[in-house]
């Protein structure tokens, strides 16, 4: 029988993370950019101002380092 404990570089979870975060983005901005006709401009700017905390923490993540593979 092996050994069932594989080690994996930290960075490997860090590239996961920003990952899923983007995709769970894209999934809550679908239905927003379908109902824009029917719901007006309160949905976009709502969608806006969700963009934009995720580029402020794509930002962070990305001067912190995060980002970095070496």
């Amino acid at each position: 029988m092996g050994d069932a404990w594989l080690q994996f570089r930290i960075r490997y979870y860090m590239f996961a993370l920003v990952f899923v975060v983007f995709d769970v983005e894209t999934v809550f901005l679908y239905p927003w950019a379908m109902s824009f006709d029917v719901l007006g401009v309160s949905v976009f700017i709502e969608a806006f101002i969700f963009v934009l905390i995720l580029i402020i923490g794509l930002v962070y993540a990305w001067r912190k380092g995060a980002l970095e593979w070496s």
